[in-house]
């Protein structure tokens, strides 16, 4: 045995039998899970969202269809296909610095990847568009949502500033822009002039939107807003004719003025709006209650109705009655009295009223008298009093009556 133990083959041969066993061992055993890299071992690993980069005249051209990113699979021995996978130091890549303007299909590349390691892409080539850069100018077009105004106020003319941006893109991109636009977005309804922030949309005629750059991206947008109303007289406008021995004294409403609303040239155009009152039914003190009646292009008033009060006074006229005899009151017995003026023992009376009561007024309807009561005999001066309708007024001719008291010798 010791004779085996100095023989080097010997030692050689354990020496291996032993690292077979416990290369067994290891691969065997239940209890690890992990595994041992052997030096050659091959090992294959998918990598994603690996980035490509695209080389080209980015002063004078636009390319267009490269994918962001690619999927890489690397298939090498197992420590540099584990160090490219966590390193990611590699670079996946199209060249078109010697591409001509078009279409046309190009294979990725990839470089700073072990040349131990063999890499497959996918997709392996893409179709790429190749394309003239260039920059043109547009103005800038406000756009916003006219619900969003408050009623009674109106949008005037928007406002851009800068009110021109620059476009950067393919030329045949370029050549597509039919609109360019910042719109206004605003969820609160508006009563006044605003100024805002709006990102600057490219569109072609359909308005898809457009993969250009812009310089600026927003531009500030002034909307004004000016107030559609307006605060004018309300008149009354008197329609038909009163009935006989009826006058109108006044007309009076609770709201004088209105608030109307329409389009700017069309409230310059109208100083006031009016209530029609129809003086054909009206006999009495009255209380109506009148619609605000408006022109032609007045989109809405406020009030709409309004109340107007109808004081009434009846027609007056003036009637002379004459002839009207003068009684004597309150003479004792035994005395007589004797009327010297007038003469006649008659007076006239000077009658004002309602047209409708004056005209049918005779003599008969007043009573004239004097009051001698309490007098002695001898000549007096005594007032004439009058009786009569109680809707009418009168003036006599005379005021007073001279008489003369006797005793009677009968």
């Amino acid at each position: 045995m010791d004779k085996l133990m100095d023989n080097p083959w010997f030692i050689k041969m354990l020496a291996l039998l032993l690292a077979v066993l416990l290369y067994t061992s290891v691969l065997n055993s239940d209890d690890k899970a992990t595994s041992i890299n052997i030096p050659g071992e091959t090992s294959t690993a998918t990598i994603e969202e690996v980035p490509v980069k695209a080389y080209y005249d980015i002063d004078n051209l636009v390319v267009t269809g490269i994918p962001e990113t690619v999927e890489v699979t690397i298939k090498g021995p197992m420590p540099h296909v584990q160090s490219a996978k966590t390193l990611r130091n590699f670079e996946v890549f199209v060249d078109l610095t010697d591409a001509e303007i078009g279409n046309k299909k190009v294979k990725f590349e990839i470089r700073d990847l072990s040349d131990k390691v063999k890499a497959t892409i996918n997709p392996e080539s893409v179709s790429v568009s190749i394309q003239e850069k260039v920059t043109k100018e547009f103005k800038v077009e406000a756009e916003f949502n006219t619900s969003m105004i408050e009623e009674g106020y109106a949008a005037g003319q928007a406002t851009v500033e800068p009110n021109k941006v620059k476009i950067t893109g393919a030329k045949n991109v370029v050549d597509q822009i039919t609109y360019v636009k910042a719109t206004i977005d605003n969820k609160d309804s508006i009563n006044q002039t605003i100024t805002q922030e709006a990102q600057v949309q490219v569109l072609d005629k359909e308005l898809n939107k457009l993969a250009v750059l812009i310089e600026p991206e927003t531009v500030k947008v002034t909307i004004p807003i000016k107030a559609t109303n307006k605060t004018v007289p309300i008149n009354v406008v008197e329609k038909g004719t009163t009935p006989d021995g009826i006058m109108i004294d006044s007309i009076n409403l609770d709201i004088r003025e209105a608030i109307i609303t329409g389009t700017e040239e069309v409230l310059k155009e109208t100083d006031n709006v009016r209530v029609e009152v129809d003086l054909s039914k009206i006999t009495e003190n009255t209380t109506l209650e009148l619609p605000v009646i408006i022109p032609n292009g007045i989109t809405k008033v406020n009030p709409q109705t309004v109340k107007a009060t109808v004081t009434i006074k009846k027609q007056e006229e003036e009637k002379t009655v004459s002839g009207i005899p003068i009684n004597i009151r309150g003479l004792d017995e035994p005395y007589d009295a004797v009327v010297n003026d007038p003469v006649n023992r008659t007076i006239s009376l000077v009658i004002n009223g309602p047209s409708g009561t004056v005209t049918g007024l005779s003599p008969e309807d007043f009573r004239i008298f004097i009051d001698l009561s309490g007098l002695a005999e001898g000549s007096h001066d005594v007032n004439i009093q009058v009786e009569g309708p109680p809707d009418v007024t009168w003036k006599p001719d005379k005021s007073s009556a001279k008489i003369t008291i006797s005793r009677d010798n009968v």
